[in-house]
């Protein structure tokens, strides 16, 4: 491994953060977080609330958001939220797609539940996509929008056949408000703040459909034990409220609102997603061009635009190209553990410049050149 490399100037990007959660934080939103006033202040008085209800008309503004459909928050981040649907939206029995890393991890805490039966699961080797069909018994359908460990971008479409009253719901952590998406087909569309929305960790939101909503207030209603952190009902009737059960981190909120701001000045979501798009088709398209990498999603198809998986040759050891650009200041570029594949993983989320990911492929290049056996 060569750790003294050192890259030409102008070669590297202006930003250097691309990482696949957390993102990178522009830097005038920081500077933004440094002079407000509501930090340090009661999450249950007006400033605080305000924010929380300008975050929320801002979401349903972004990804045009249905009437009748709801967004609740709450603390713990998207990871609660497996949890949630397991204890408030999961009758009996769920069917998971499960392609990866977070997909299965999903699928695990439906199989720990003590009142569910195991998720029926529908499995893809890292790389490829499986979507669950429609199965008779089953009362709601899980995957990932984007799964975050391979790279692999899903459809939102619910099961053809399915049973009238069986639930969509969506993990859309790392893709959520990069692009478009059709709401209205799906029951739960659940995500943190620290990817496309550039913020910081901690919080979950969910937008939720009548039928969704009915189906958290009738499990609430029933003799199933459900921890009031872990309780639909309860976050809905504090997010009508403009805030959460117990004390949320204000300054995750000031960076959210602040960057909602800012997608809507980029031009709304269909302007993210072109951005987003272009940024992870320069690293597809130098993979596909370079004689020692490819994309590792084969199925361009399923390539996600935000998170963009590379796979090295053998003769490229991905531990050591990480390293140099780390040295050089630019970070974050790990695979997944799970995966443990010879590969790097780059987010280019709507915060990334194409221009940057441009820049990152000349120092891959310039590294490479270098450090190949």
């Amino acid at each position: 491994m060569n750790t003294a490399l050192s890259l030409p100037a102008d070669l590297l990007p202006a930003v250097r953060d691309f990482g696949c959660g957390p993102t990178a934080i522009r830097k005038d939103a920081l500077a933004k977080l440094g002079a407000s006033s509501r930090l340090g202040s009661s999450h249950r008085q007006a400033p605080v609330k305000d924010l929380v209800g300008d975050i929320r008309a801002g979401i349903r503004d972004l990804l045009e958001v249905p009437e009748g459909w709801e967004i609740a928050l709450g603390n713990g981040g998207a990871t609660a939220m497996w949890a949630i649907n397991a204890a408030c939206l999961i009758r009996s029995r769920a069917a998971c797609g499960v392609y990866g890393s977070f997909t299965a991890k999903c699928a695990d805490e439906i199989d720990r539940a003590p009142h569910l039966g195991a998720a029926i699961r529908t499995v893809a080797d890292p790389g490829g996509l499986a979507l669950p069909t429609a199965i008779p018994g089953v009362d709601a359908y899980c995957w990932a929008h984007n799964e975050t460990s391979t790279g692999v971008r899903a459809g939102t479409e619910r099961p053809a056949n399915a049973d009238p009253d069986a639930l969509t719901l969506i993990d859309a952590t790392s893709i959520a408000g990069a692009v478009a998406v059709d709401i209205s087909a799906i029951d739960c569309y659940y995500f943190s703040p620290q990817k496309a929305f550039a913020a910081d960790g901690g919080l979950w939101f969910a937008i939720l459909s009548p039928a969704a909503i009915a189906r958290a207030e009738e499990l609430s209603r029933s003799e199933r034990w459900i921890p009031s952190i872990l309780d639909l009902t309860q976050a809905l009737a504090n997010s009508r409220k403009n805030q959460t059960l117990n004390t949320p981190a204000i300054a995750t909120l000031e960076l959210l609102a602040d960057q909602l701001d800012w997608l809507a000045q980029l031009g709304g979501i269909d302007a993210c997603e072109a951005r987003c798009t272009r940024s992870s088709g320069i690293l597809y398209d130098w993979a596909q061009a370079h004689p020692l990498a490819r994309p590792f999603v084969a199925d361009a198809s399923l390539r996600s635009p935000v998170v963009a998986t590379i796979e090295f040759a053998d003769n490229v050891d991905a531990t050591a190209v990480i390293a140099a650009l780390r040295d050089n200041g630019i970070r974050d570029v790990n695979p997944y553990r799970g995966v443990g594949a010879n590969q790097i993983r780059v987010g280019c989320f709507p915060v990334i410049s194409p221009d940057d990911v441009e820049a990152l492929t000349a120092c891959l290049d310039y590294v490479i050149e270098r450090i190949a056996a």
